[in-house]
Parts: C-alpha cells; structure tokens; sequence
C-alpha cells in the first residue's frame, strides 16, 4: 500500500472515529436526560419498583449474554460485587427515584441528582480512595448543597409528597455516590486474561432487579400491578429505559471512557439536568419556576467548581 492510500486510510479512520464520538456525546446528552421524564411517564400505570426491576432485568440480561458470547464469566468477587452494588444502585438508587417521580417533577429529580458528583468527592477521602478537598472543591459543595436546598422552597414544593420526594432522590443520590465509590474496591477489570467489563455491568444490573423484584412483592405491588392498565405512554416509558437509557447510553458511554479523557465524558452532568427540565416542560406541562433556574445555575456552577477542584 503506497503512502497516499495508507494517508487516506487514516483520514477515513480519524473521520469515522469523530463522527462515533459525535453520536456517543449525543446519546450520553440527550438519552440519559431524557430518561427522568421517561421514567416519569412509565411510573405513572406500573408501579415504581415493578418499573425498575423489569427494566435492569431486560437489560442485565441481555448484557450478561453478551458477555459470556465474549468469553467473560463471572467470578466470586464479580457476585459479591454484584450485591453490594446492585443494592447501592439499584434497589436504593434507582427504587428511590423511580418512586419519588411519582410526586416530584422529572426536571427537580434531575437537578437533585446533580448532587452526586458532590457526595462523589465527600466520599472518596473516607474510604482513602482520594485526597481531602481543597477550597475549590468545598466551594463547589457548598453551591451543590444550595441549589439542592433551594428546590425545598414553598414554589417548588406545593404539590402533594414533593418535599418527601426530594428526600428520598437525596437518599438515592447519596446511595448511588457509594456505589460509585466502593465500585473502585469491589470489581475487578480483569479476571486472569479476560476482560469482564460487561459482566460487570451485567450482575449489578441482574442482583439489583432481583432485589426490586422482592421489594415490589413486600410494598404490595404485585396486588396493585394489572397489565391491562398498563397505558401506552407508560408502556413506551419503560421500553425506552430498557433499550435507550440501559443498553444503548452504557455502550456509547463505555466507548467514550475508551476513546476520551474522563473530564471531557463528565460533562454529561452539565447537559442532562438542562435537557430533563426542558422535556419535562415542554411534553408533561412541567413549571420552570424562578426556583428551578435557580437551583440549575447553581448546580452548573457546583459541578463545575467540583471538576476543576478535583483536577
């Protein structure tokens, strides 16, 4: 192959690889925005723990075929892993928001969730995982931790249940920062040659369904659930969250941790509060209270500060 064709071999690669990072940066922005007014729509004819389950269950399951086509099985340490991660994510994580968004606008959960990076950094330094945090960081905390309190305000709290929402989104927030954390201790990249980074996605997935399953049977939710009540919107909802906000926003994300700089794949966090408000105001007649712009200018300001503290 002479130099000019390896030359336009390389600008073909280069360009493909540009226009995958241009799609996998859309879909990290966009899908896992929109997943909160997704959930919203779904939560509303299925009950909250019944909606999650079925959707990790679908999804880990077709993840944990994919990886063992590959090759990966999984190990002892991956199942304790599993478990404990399963629990932090999913069934507080996940279970918390999912019934929380019954009474909490998918917008205000969104911006709660912004508060994760923060727990992140308060975190890491106890499990002597990361250094303590500079002035640049507490400054970012101390913005997080105000644009979290102001959506406790009477213009954002009137509905019925909101202000118990919020709580449990906190409590979830602060559940899904652990597993963040302890994820670094508990799985491992490598089980002797193989690679099991999908198997590690997959059994927490899998462990955290299992888990919303039995927390569905204890609230009840197997007398209260009738598929023929199910309505289209919430059949949709759920749909979305299986295929786009679990298996195809965790491959581009994947992919992007791969190809790109973790700082630069981190600014997700900047988009997806912004694209759950606007969704939720344009399709579910969501307010954009004086509160909510607020509370997201000061959640802007705190992950960034964040980033720029832990750097």
């Amino acid at each position: 192959m002479t130099e000019l064709a390896l030359a336009r071999t390389a600008m073909i690669s280069d360009r493909r690889l540009r226009l995958q990072g241009v799609l996998a940066f859309f879909i990290i922005y966009i899908v896992w925005g929109s997943t909160f007014l997704a959930i919203r729509y779904a939560v509303e004819t299925i009950p909250p723990f019944l909606t999650a389950a079925t959707r990790h269950l679908i999804a880990g399951s077709i993840l944990l075929a994919w990886a063992w086509w590959k090759g990966e099985r999984p190990s002892a340490q991956a199942w304790r892993a599993g478990l404990v991660l399963g629990f932090l994510f999913f069934l507080i994580g996940h279970g918390t928001l999912h019934w929380a968004e019954q009474r909490v606008p998918s917008g205000v959960a969104a911006l709660v969730i912004t508060s994760e990076p923060i727990f992140v950094a308060l975190m890491l330094p106890l499990f002597r995982l990361g250094r303590r945090p500079g002035t640049t960081t507490y400054l970012g905390l101390a913005a997080g931790a105000a644009s979290v309190i102001v959506l406790f305000g009477p213009e954002v709290t009137s509905g019925g249940g909101v202000a118990a929402g919020l709580l449990a989104v906190v409590l979830g927030a602060i559940s899904w920062s652990a597993g963040i954390v302890l994820s670094r201790k508990l799985q491992s990249r490598k089980n002797g040659e193989t690679d099991t980074s999908t198997m590690n996605a997959a059994l927490p997935l899998l462990c955290g369904a299992v888990m919303l399953l039995a927390g569905a049977f204890v609230r009840g939710e197997h007398r209260e659930f009738h598929l023929s009540a199910v309505s289209p919107e919430s059949f949709a909802g759920l749909l979305y969250l299986v295929f786009f906000g679990s298996l195809m926003a965790f491959t581009a994300y994947s992919w992007l941790l791969k190809h790109y700089p973790p700082t630069l794949v981190a600014t997700h966090t900047y988009v997806n509060p912004i694209v759950a408000v606007l969704l939720g105001w344009m399709f579910a007649g969501e307010r954009i209270t004086f509160s909510i712009i607020v509370s997201t200018a000061l959640a802007m300001a705190a992950i960034a500060l964040v980033n720029r503290g832990e750097r």
